[in-house]
């Protein structure tokens, strides 16, 4: 580090830089709070808002609606990335908290599926799409404004900051939730008392509004203003001029979408999986996800403060390939730790669905359940693995059971049948912490921690990363379109692909296939083609830097 670094960083930061730190990061913190309220309630939501009959599909469609939010996030970096690079960064991430803020209210104030039909998940929908298009352009603002008010030597440091905003939002949408849940009755709450946490965003919105409205424009985007520099046309440079657009495609493939998929899978489906496999009760989940959450957070900071140092897609591609190589045991051993008599049931049982395949349908809400997708619903329903096997044709779907005590068979699809035969096959009807010790917790917490370790890793450098790969002219679109691509196509879907993934081949585990291959895609193609942005100077960079990528 040069004596002029070590002299910079001696000083520390100024009021005025621990101010736009706070003001940019509480900002999103509260958006996220607001875009994850759904993603927690997302398996409770199915009951609210869609047809009842079969439960995996209801399951599905909310988890669909979920992704719907994170599908559009590109088109929201599109539409105010470009006004960000037009108008600024300031006044375009006080439109998206806006638009957040209103969304979520909105939602704490929809009427169900039991009171007007099909208009609610369509309501929904929107509702959800709304706060996807927000999200959209709310990031890239947030991570562009600190960047550009950020030292050199300190941006890997001081974008962290925001990168912990979506962990505590989700970590605040926990405990509001959890809050209602515990000091509510559960029919009150699924009446009425789901509403809450939504309706309180109304008093976020107004705090952050306020709080933003302090702020000033980036010196960096002011002096390019001045000077007449700006991009009159972003989104046709960014992505219709080589070789910007080269990097926003190598952005997406060599660093996002592996980042995208591991922070799911680290926060997100370990939720689910938890909850709707081990049958884990929601008290019990929350406390996990939430202290590893506490305990993972700072971790961001850590290695935003290394990238400064070692480089930001060292750290990152790192962490995609540890993840990648350790979500199968690590999920495997949640089994083992929290529920220790679903692990033994499925070493000792065998379980056989024999159905007609042809009349085996995708799990879907507009489908009218066949016998054999009432089986393999109930199946997955119960936390299950089990096989397929193709019957004669007609035939009614029949259960069979084996284990060393022999072989148990039930002809037709019965649900109370099937249960009685799963129960006495020793299959627990939820997880039974009456038999965890503090060693089970421990080592569960640990595991939780683990792969909050690996989000930090990903996701602590990427911002800084991001900002480093393209001009000032156009680094808010550029930047935010690979980063909601990555985030919200590749890591947004991942509850549904992973949930249908389980469904179409009856192992519990069978979700954990998409986020390893994104994950090493992602590892190959950054080692291959990228290079590190570390020592970019992004004042006076007028293009993408050379040491961008390789070749």
């Amino acid at each position: 580090m040069s004596m002029a670094r070590a002299s910079t960083r001696a000083q520390g930061m100024t009021s005025e830089e621990k101010f736009v730190i706070f003001a940019s990061s509480l900002g999103t913190v509260f958006e996220w709070y607001d875009f994850y309220l759904y993603a927690t309630l997302a398996p409770f939501f199915a009951e609210l808002f869609f047809p009842p009959g079969n439960d995996t599909a209801a399951l599905l469609s909310a988890f669909a609606t979920y992704a719907a939010g994170f599908l559009v996030r590109p088109f929201g970096a599109l539409i105010f990335g470009r006004i960000g690079d037009l108008v600024g960064r300031k006044y375009t991430f006080l439109v998206t908290i806006v638009v957040m803020g209103s969304a979520t209210f909105l939602v704490g104030l929809l009427p169900t599926f039991a009171t007007i039909g099909w208009a609610a998940p369509i309501l929904l929908l929107t509702l959800r799409l709304a706060q996807g298009l927000a999200l959209g352009g709310e990031y890239g603002g947030a991570a562009t404004y600190v960047a550009e008010h950020s030292r050199s030597n300190e941006r890997g440091y001081t974008t962290s900051y925001i990168q912990t905003t979506a962990t505590l939002g989700f970590l605040l949408a926990l405990i509001v939730i959890g809050l209602c849940r515990v000091y509510m009755d559960e029919t009150i709450f699924k009446s009425w008392g789901w509403r809450i946490p939504f309706l309180v965003s109304l008093i976020l919105l107004v705090f952050s509004v306020y709080i933003r409205l302090k702020l000033n424009e980036t010196p960096i985007f002011q002096k390019m203003k001045e000077e007449g520099k700006g991009s009159k046309a972003p989104l046709t440079e960014s992505f219709f001029r080589y070789p910007n657009n080269k990097y926003v495609l190598l952005a997406l493939l060599g660093a996002t979408a592996g980042q995208g998929v591991v922070w799911y899978t680290g926060q997100f489906y370990t939720l689910f999986f938890l909850l709707l496999i081990l049958k884990l009760d929601f008290v019990s989940t929350y406390a996990l996800i939430g202290l590893s959450l506490v305990i993972g957070t700072p971790f961001f900071i850590v290695f935003g403060w290394l990238s400064d140092r070692i480089g930001r897609l060292k750290i990152i591609l790192a962490g995609c390939l540890i993840a990648a190589m350790t979500y199968f045991p690590l999920f495997e051993a949640l089994t083992h730790f929290i529920n220790p008599d679903l692990e033994k049931f499925q070493k000792n049982n065998q379980v056989t669905v024999t159905v007609d395949r042809a009349t085996c349908q995708h799990v879907a809400p507009w489908n009218i359940p066949t016998p054999c997708d009432s089986a393999r619903d109930f199946l997955t329903k119960a936390g299950v693995s089990f096989t397929t096997a193709n019957g004669p044709a007609g035939s009614a779907p029949t259960l069979t059971i084996k284990s060393v005590a022999g072989i148990k068979t039930v002809d037709g699809f019965n649900a109370d049948n099937w249960k009685t035969a799963l129960v006495q096959g020793g299959l627990p009807a939820n997880a039974d912490t009456a038999k965890l010790n503090w060693y089970n917790w421990f080592m569960a917490e640990l595991i939780l921690v683990i792969m909050v370790i690996y989000v930090t890793m990903v996701y602590g450098p990427i911002a800084a990363f991001l900002v480093e790969m393209f001009p000032t002219k156009i680094r808010y679109t550029s930047m935010s379109l690979p980063y909601h691509i990555g985030n919200g196509w590749f890591g947004g879907i991942l509850p549904l692909l992973a949930t249908a993934l389980v469904a179409a081949y009856g192992n519990i585990y069978a979700g954990l296939w998409y986020p390893i291959i994104v994950a090493v895609m992602t590892f190959v193609i950054g080692s291959l083609l990228l290079r590190d942005t570390k020592e970019t100077n992004i004042v006076t960079s007028s293009g993408v830097d050379k040491m961008t990528a390789k070749g």
